[in-house]
């Protein structure tokens, strides 16, 4: 099934892609949602510090001299022509800036478009600071949940909550670059870890199930035999380091919350003891990093 199909979900997937992240992600916020905590894709072969935030020191705030600019690009690809063309009529991109752009401050602009790439992708280019999510990735996602044996609708709603952990990892990337902010390590680990900061502490029942559908998303695509030489040698952690990761991020943010995690035996105990450090490590590294470019 393509995502012609489907068009109306790919709005809502936009719209949570971006404008749950524009009116949450960079502002306090004291909710505490309940939700029944959704169902971790898995099979044999994957079974094995305080949360209070530290207050980041004050600094002197930027200068602001850019902007997030939305760009419409021309479809190519007939079957992605009326999702394209019903998301410009909604604005879901230009909604989404206008609310970055209240956000932060920018030494320079930065674009943010949907396209079709003729490759499955998602990428922020340094070139000319731009932020792209393509329509193969979508509809890529959607078959790589059909392949768990949900349902369409399942995979619909899996896939819309993943591209919304992709798209703030590739926000990540943007900002690691026009900040100019220091990564002492991996930086698409770093990446994933922001986009897992901001959908677990800002997002609620909605970032909750973004990390969950990602780390959904790893453990699904590291049983398909991709070359295993390349894999080892690409940038990004392996699929199933990944999903440990994204598991771990979710058990650290609340364990008691999270328990099941892993008493059914998804996240190993010996990981699991680190997961709150790494958590909070990862909150309080984000929040001191970004406030000197915040405007509110």
């Amino acid at each position: 099934m393509d995502l012609k199909l489907r068009p109306n979900l790919v709005n809502l997937l936009l719209a949570f892609g971006a404008l749950f992240l524009i009116t949450g992600c960079f502002c306090s916020s004291s909710r505490e949602p309940e939700v029944e905590q959704p169902d971790v894709y898995i099979d044999e072969s994957n079974t094995a510090a305080s949360n209070k935030t530290l207050a980041p020191a004050p600094s002197a705030p930027k200068q602001d001299e850019g902007d997030f600019i939305v760009e419409h690009l021309e479809i190519e690809t007939p079957r992605y022509k009326e999702i394209d063309r019903q998301v410009k009529e909604a604005k879901l991109l230009e909604n989404a800036a206008d609310k970055l752009n209240q956000a932060f401050a920018l030494p320079r602009n930065i674009y943010l478009r949907t396209k079709d790439c003729k490759e499955v992708n998602a990428f922020y280019d340094t070139n000319d600071a731009s932020v792209t999510m393509c329509y193969e990735l979508m509809e890529d996602l959607y078959r790589t949940f059909k392949k768990s044996g949900i349902s369409d609708d399942q995979a619909y709603r899996k896939m819309n909550d993943a591209v919304r952990f992709v798209f703030l990892h590739e926000i990540a990337h943007a900002l690691i670059d026009q900040y100019k902010l220091p990564v002492a390590g991996n930086e698409e680990d770093a990446a994933d870890r922001c986009s897992a900061y901001i959908n677990l502490k800002e997002l609620g029942d909605e970032g909750l199930r973004a990390v969950y559908a990602a780390s959904d998303a790893f453990a699904i695509e590291s049983k398909q035999g991709d070359n295993r030489e390349r894999s080892l040698a690409d940038e990004h952690l392996l699929q199933e380091q990944r999903f440990y990761n994204s598991l771990c991020m979710i058990y650290g943010s609340d364990p008691k919350k999270h328990q099941t995690i892993v008493d059914k035996g998804y996240l190993p105990k010996e990981r699991a003891t680190r997961c709150q450090w790494e958590y909070q490590r990862a909150v309080d590294s984000w929040i001191k990093l970004l406030e000197p470019w915040r405007k509110n």
